[in-house]
C-alpha cells in the first residue's frame, strides 16, 4: 500500500514552523538559501514563504543585507499567550497530574519571605499520606520546596531572611538548624537540581522538591511529592525524583521557560 501523501497545506504549515523554529537560533537573521538548505525546502518554496511571513510581520529583515529574523508579530502572540499562562491555574493541573502517576500528595509552593505558601495540592489515595491545606504557611528551611526556593537566592538574600551566625528553631528532631550546615545543604540542592526532606518538618514524612522557572529564567515555585517514611524506599526515591523533575519541567515550559544549551 503506498504511502499517504500530505495535504499541500499542513506542508506549507508545517514549513513554516520549521522557519520559526530555524530563525530564533539565528537573532541576526539568515538569508533565503540558507534556509532553504537547512530545512530542505525549494527556493522558490520557501521564497514564497518568507514572503507571505514577512507581510504580516510574523518576520522582518535581518541585520544583514537580504536576511530574515523573527517578527514582532511573533513577540505580540507570545506576549498574548504569557498573560494567559498563570501559574496557579496551569500549576495546579501539574500537581494533579504528578499526583495521579505517583498516588501521593502533591504540592505547588511559593516562598513569601521566610516561610513557603502552599498555593495547590492534590492529595494520594493511599491509607498513610498527607493531609494538608492550600494557604497554609511553613517555615521554608525546615521543607523541601522551601530548601528549593532558598537555594536559588542570591547570598545576600538569603541572609537578610537567615542571618548567617542564627541557629534555626528545629521543627523536628531531624531539622538542620546548624546555620552553617543549613547553607551546605543549600549549595548541594542547588547543584543537584532538587531538594530533599527526611523527616525535617514532619515526623514520619519525607519529600523530593524541583524548581519551577518562570520566562525571565528565575525560580518562582517549587512542586514536591509526600511520602511517609515507609514508603520512602531508595527505588521509590528514584521513581519519585523523576515525576516532580518532570512536573516542574513541564510548568517551567508552559510558563515560558527557556533552558539555555551549556
Amino acid at each position: 500500500m503506498g504511502r499517504l501523501k500530505q495535504p499541500e497545506g499542513v506542508k506549507s504549515a508545517l514549513r513554516v514552523l520549521d522557519i520559526f523554529e530555524l530563525l530564533a537560533q539565528y537573532p541576526d537573521g539568515i538569508s533565503l538559501s540558507e534556509i532553504s538548505a537547512k530545512l530542505s525546502i525549494p527556493k522558490s518554496s520557501t521564497h514564497s514563504l518568507l514572503a507571505t511571513l514577512l507581510s504580516r510581520s510574523y518576520l522582518r529583515e535581518g541585520r544583514h543585507d537580504r536576511t530574515y529574523r523573527l517578527g514582532a508579530r511573533l513577540f505580540e502572540l507570545g506576549s498574548s499567550y504569557m498573560a494567559g499562562a498563570d501559574l496557579l491555574t496551569e500549576g495546579q493541573e501539574v500537581v494533579r497530574e504528578t499526583a495521579h502517576a505517583c498516588d501521593e500528595t502533591v504540592h505547588l509552593a511559593i516562598l513569601d519571605g521566610n516561610e513557603v505558601l502552599y498555593i495547590a495540592k492534590e492529595e494520594g489515595t493511599n491509607t498513610v499520606r498527607m493531609v494538608s491545606a492550600v494557604g497554609r504557611r511553613f517555615p521554608a528551611y525546615g521543607t523541601g520546596v522551601g530548601k528549593m526556593l532558598l537555594s536559588a537566592l542570591a547570598a545576600t538574600e538569603l541572609d537578610k531572611i537567615y542571618p548567617p551566625e542564627e541557629i534555626l528553631m528545629p521543627i523536628t528532631s531531624r531539622t538542620i538548624t546548624d546555620p552553617s550546615a543549613f547553607r551546605q545543604e543549600l549549595a548541594e540542592t542547588r547543584q543537584r537540581g532538587y531538594a530533599t526532606d527526611f523527616e525535617e518538618s514532619t515526623p514520619g514524612l519525607c519529600c523530593i522538591a524541583a524548581p519551577v522557572f518562570g520566562s525571565d529564567d528565575t525560580v518562582v515555585a517549587a512542586i514536591s511529592v509526600s511520602v511517609p517514611t515507609v514508603r520512602f524506599t531508595a527505588e521509590r526515591q528514584a521513581t519519585l525524583r523523576l515525576l516532580v523533575q518532570r512536573g516542574a519541567a513541564r510548568l517551567s515550559r508552559v510558563l515560558g521557560y527557556h533552558p539555555r544549551s551549556s
